[in-house]
């Protein structure tokens, strides 16, 4: 009987083990919807003929004030992290919502596919929505793109 309680609990165990290493894990596009974490809304990015490019973000977020508003947003690399530009946002805008803001001049390592796009609230952080944007294509949800 101890035999086969142990073959058992071996089975349910490597069991437990493929499911958590083997199967693809999902992208998780979960974030805070609440409108005191900063939420980008849109983003509409424009390469120039020196192939730099210059990002138009639109933002959402319940200022509140001085000691509570989205005061920052910025182009990451998705995988990485690595931040190619910040745009700073240097006052609240409670009666300017959403609101759009840009940032120039901004350049990327050849190659580079997709940028995230996110907007931090000084309060919360970065746990609002954010918006993938594929440097290669036209349109997608939440952004469009006219490159060179």
């Amino acid at each position: 009987m101890y035999i086969k309680s142990m073959k058992t609990i071996t089975s349910i165990f490597i069991l437990v083990l493929l499911i958590v290493f083997y199967l693809p894990a999902e992208e998780s596009a979960e974030f805070n919807p609440d409108l005191k974490y900063a939420q980008v809304e849109f983003v509409k990015a424009v390469q120039s003929s020196n192939g730099s490019w210059t990002f138009y973000v639109t933002v959402r977020h319940n200022d509140e004030g001085w000691n509570h508003y989205a005061n920052l947003w910025e182009v990451v690399d998705p995988e990485s992290g690595e931040v190619f530009a910040e745009r700073v946002l240097a006052h609240p805008h409670e009666t300017e919502q959403p609101f759009v803001r840009s940032q120039s001049r901004i350049i990327f390592l050849e190659g580079q596919r997709s940028v995230e796009v996110r907007a931090k609230c000084q309060l919360h952080g970065y746990d609002g929505k954010s918006v993938l944007v594929d440097l290669e294509t036209e349109e997608g949800e939440d952004y469009k793109v006219i490159s060179r």
